[in-house]
């Protein structure tokens, strides 16, 4: 079943139905969901879909023709082999069709890797004959660095020729929870935290099977589709592992300040930021500012905390990589009851605090919030404030800081996610976090519900809501 990728089917769908030739880029890390995409997009149009592999360019060649043989054009039924890759490309204009020929290359790449002038090649076709026809191309990869720094880096051919470009994104949690339909809506939260929104791994998953079983057999044990994975992306991505390895275990670890992440992993200063630069190429890694930074701020890069994008990852170093010799010698009990078992839902708190802020954001989109909110973060940081009638400075932490685009409304926001119902001094202690001038609203979200203080007061309080993990995970 297929599931989700509403936007991203539909800036398909509207390339393909535009009056005009189309040239897209569509790529993103590896076990997105960019073949089953195209796959779906592609179902009952007209198309010539190939997957390029790391062939040499003359059996790569080869193989394309032998795909184009599959679809039975007759103006190709007697050629052996394309005389060259212009031959090739250019033969998606004989499907027998009156709607838009379809051209799809996924893992372009691994064709330019063996013959680099393959986009040249491409970029004379598309100049000379292919953006005059009722044709749509698109080139899908997984090397995220090369399509950024050359396929449509400003000195490649391709440069400028593309009519679109659209970077695959992990699902966002409303979509990867449906995954789950038998979970309950604090299952579906800790496998969200645990999996993320990355399809491959989410189909791992049974939700006929307890999410403890799911762990166990699914991620801890060996010889199963996830228990290699981490290792697997980072050998087909980069080199030198162990130390890809020392420095995202020490994220995962809680170390994220580039200052912490330097005392943790010994590393020379330049070269970690070379590092955690190529980390964030993948998608592996991001820098994450306070709200209200400055874009100066956001761009130094010993600002900020660095932290993990891929739940995965992050679940796999803080309990399975640390305890590989356990696992290897088949102590998957022993891992869950002594590692797990106890510290998930602390492990489950930083995702939910990035699933309530996405919370809110779809609430935006609908304009169901009391105000358009705009960039939208954690906010850590030292501020000013009047305790017992003197000014003091106090280091702040707030889960969520959503001011309007003028900064004269603010939402703050508190996510809490554990097995106690959130209470009046938690309400409290936001409210004395208050920092900023203007229209101050207070959201408060909790896996296990709100006291009957707590209701009482949002009751009688417009600028007080509260949020449930069941509000949470049925949002539309």
């Amino acid at each position: 079943m297929f599931i989700g990728r509403e936007p991203e089917l539909k800036f398909l769908n509207d390339a393909y139905s535009s009056d005009r030739a189309e040239f897209v880029v569509l790529y993103g890390r590896r076990r997105v969901g960019k073949t089953e995409l195209l796959n779906e997009f592609c179902k009952d149009k007209p198309c010539v879909f190939y997957t390029c592999r790391e062939y040499t360019d003359k059996i790569q060649l080869q193989s394309f023709t032998n795909k184009i043989h599959s679809y039975n054009i007759p103006a190709f039924e007697y050629v052996d082999c394309f005389s060259s890759w212009e031959a090739a490309f250019s033969s998606c204009l004989h499907l027998n069709t009156n709607k838009k020929k379809l051209l799809i290359i996924d893992e372009f790449p691994y064709a330019c890797k063996t013959n680099e002038s393959i986009p040249s090649i491409l970029q004379v076709l598309w100049d000379e004959k292919l953006r005059h026809e009722n044709v749509m191309i698109i080139l899908c990869g997984s090397a995220m660095s090369f399509i950024e720094k050359e396929l449509l880096a400003e000195k490649n051919p391709l440069y400028g020729r593309t009519t679109g470009i659209y970077k695959i994104k992990p699902l966002p949690y409303h979509d990867a929870i449906k995954f789950f339909p038998n979970f309950s809506d604090e299952d579906k939260l800790l496998a969200y935290s645990i999996l993320g929104g990355v399809p491959h791994y989410l189909r791992q998953f049974n939700s006929n099977l307890s999410l403890e079983d799911n762990v166990k057999q699914n991620i801890l044990r060996k010889g199963c589709s996830l228990y290699n994975e981490v290792e697997f992306l980072l050998k087909q991505e980069l080199r030198e592992t162990s130390v890809y390895n020392t420095i995202v275990e020490a994220i995962a670890l809680g170390n994220n300040s580039f200052s912490d992440i330097l005392s943790k992993t010994q590393l020379e200063k330049s070269k970690l930021s070379v590092y955690l630069k190529n980390l964030i190429e993948i998608s592996i890694v991001e820098k994450e500012s306070p709200a209200l930074s400055s874009d100066k701020e956001k761009n130094n890069t010993t600002k900020g905390n660095y932290v993990l994008t891929d739940n995965f990852f992050r679940f796999w170093y803080a309990f399975a990589y640390r305890n590989l010799t356990d696992l290897e010698n088949d102590d998957i009990d022993g891992i869950w009851d002594n590692s797990i078992k106890n510290n998930l839902h602390d492990f489950a708190s930083k995702p939910f605090e990035k699933v309530c802020l996405d919370y809110l954001y779809i609430l935006n989109k609908g304009n169901r919030l009391p105000f358009r909110i705009h960039n939208a973060s954690r906010y850590w940081g030292k501020t000013t404030q009047i305790i017992d009638r003197k000014k003091q400075s106090v280091n702040l932490e707030i889960d969520i800081l959503a001011p309007d685009n003028q900064k004269k409304n603010f939402i703050y926001g508190e996510c809490k996610f554990t097995n106690e119902a959130f209470d009046m001094q938690q309400l409290k202690k936001l409210q004395s976090k208050v920092f900023l001038e203007g229209n101050n609203y207070f959201y408060l979200f909790s896996l296990s519900g709100f006291t009957d203080a707590v209701k009482k007061y949002a009751a009688l309080h417009d600028n007080t809501i509260l949020v449930c993990a069941k509000d949470i995970v049925s949002i539309t």
